[in-house]
């Protein structure tokens, strides 16, 4: 009597088993259609085929670099992004820096002087007065009217640099110094790193033996430290965060592309991926992501006010008033830029005519009024000429680039630092754009802003 032939194979004679293979196989089938094939992810092709894999600098376990990352929600884009290939941007890049002889700032003239600030504390009338750049032959305002307080073998470092830069800065020890990740074997080679500090941060740093306290020119990491004396600069620590961020192409004059990142933040991403994919294959002079949450500049401007990110509510409410009076309307569809409000924690630009002038003037706005670099942004972008091309991409392109942690909450580990006392903010003696007769020189961008139409 012979064994009775069956057509199962023997492993689905177990219900469970036949379950869990089912359920396997779905969900791999699952996650690859959601990896490679769904138009709506984010399809990003991680920096080079082969990334730096050892840590670039190994932090003591007091300094605590990597505490309280904060998390991100958004897994999909509309506009995902796909990186080139490694060595083919660092070649274009490189060649292009190597070759090219143009340079932004040779089609700029800067006013020279000596002046009380750093910026000239030009008059609002005088700085408007710039926007237009129709004539090349006109001197511009663009900061350094006292001297930049770094040391001499900084600045000829600096001068060195001939293609990318990536700066950051931390004042009053507020943030970690991060190294980026997934970078390709030359970029640390080819790539200039600085950080900015202060005093009170360089102290922070010798605490946590992360630098020497007998050498002038230290480095964490990809970092080159400089040492920047803030007590000849602005009282305010976030003004002199904004000397680097917006006024690059001046400390840098020989750059042709550079990345301003956060200290906050920490980049995953080739730099030279980045500037190849959202700069170069874009056509555009700078690429900033949006605001998460909001499109236009009063939006921001009413949550400056009332999350007390600016301590002068009555300065905004001034600051406002004056962009709505000379101009400043509210985003529409029929803008060339998808918002009015950026998130200005990464700002990638190619040093051309347009951005350096950008830049120009968007500091001199800072210095006019305060450092929230969001409120004059579509103000000037949208007023000045020649008129920037720029790419402003998605929040989530924002989030698979970098990760965001939070600022420090206390200046560890500096013993003798000087204690940061919070100001007390002024409120605004009545709304934010309502003077005393109850009406305000927003009121046409407030209704536009709306979808109401004036009378």
């Amino acid at each position: 009597m012979g064994i009775k032939a069956t057509s199962k194979p023997l492993f689905c004679h177990s219900k469970l088993l036949c379950i869990s293979l089912l359920y396997l196989f779905t969900s791999l089938f699952l996650a690859l259609y959601t990896s490679f094939i769904s138009p709506t992810n984010c399809l990003f092709r991680y920096s080079p085929n082969d990334p730096i894999q050892t840590p670039l600098f190994l932090y003591n376990s007091s300094y605590g670099e990597h505490k309280h990352a904060l998390p991100t929600f958004r897994s999909s884009c509309n506009s995902p992004v796909y990186f080139s290939d490694y060595w083919a941007a660092l070649k274009e890049i490189n060649e292009f820096s190597e070759n090219s002889t143009f340079l932004g700032s040779q089609n700029l003239r800067y006013i020279q002087g000596n002046a009380d600030s750093f910026g000239g504390n030009f008059s609002i009338k005088k700085r408007f007065s710039y926007f237009d750049h129709s004539d090349d032959g006109i001197e511009i305002p663009c900061g350094f009217f006292k001297q930049f307080p770094i040391s001499n073998s900084d600045r000829m470092a600096m001068e060195k640099c001939k293609g990318v830069v990536v700066i950051s800065a931390i004042f009053n020890d507020h943030d970690k110094i991060r190294q980026p990740k997934g970078l390709g074997k030359e970029t640390p080679y080819t790539i200039c790193f600085y950080m900015f500090v202060d005093d009170v941060t360089l102290k922070g740093l010798q605490y946590h033996n992360l630098i020497s306290t007998n050498s002038d020119e230290n480095s964490v990491g990809v970092w080159r430290i400089v040492k920047v004396e803030k007590e000849h600069l602005y009282e305010n620590s976030a003004m002199n965060g904004v000397i680097p961020k917006y006024l690059v192409h001046r400390l840098f004059p020989n750059s042709k592309y550079s990345i301003w990142i956060d200290a906050k933040m920490q980049l995953v991403v080739d730099p030279f991926l980045l500037i190849h994919s959202l700069v170069i294959k874009e056509n555009v002079d700078m690429a900033i992501s949006r605001h998460p949450f909001f499109v236009h500049t009063m939006e921001e401007a009413m949550a400056t006010a009332r999350w007390k990110k600016w301590w002068d509510v009555d300065g905004l409410k001034t600051q406002m008033e004056i962009y709505c009076e000379n101009g400043l309307q509210p985003w529409t569809p029929q803008k060339s830029y998808p918002s009015d409000v950026p998130d200005s924690a990464i700002i990638l630009r190619k040093h051309s005519v347009a951005t350096n002038l950008f830049s120009c003037l968007l500091f001199n706005e800072l210095e006019g009024f305060n450092p929230r670099d969001q409120l004059p942004f579509a103000y000037v972008r949208d007023l000045m000429k020649p008129k920037l091309k720029l790419n402003m991409f998605d929040v989530e392109v924002f989030e698979q680039v970098a990760v965001e942690y939070r600022h420090n909450l206390k200046n560890g580990g500096v013993i003798n630092g000087p204690k940061v006392i919070p100001t007390k903010t002024k409120r605004a003696s009545s709304e934010l754009l309502v003077n005393e007769t109850g009406r305000s020189k927003c009121d046409s961008y407030i209704l536009k802003m709306w979808g109401e139409s004036q009378d």
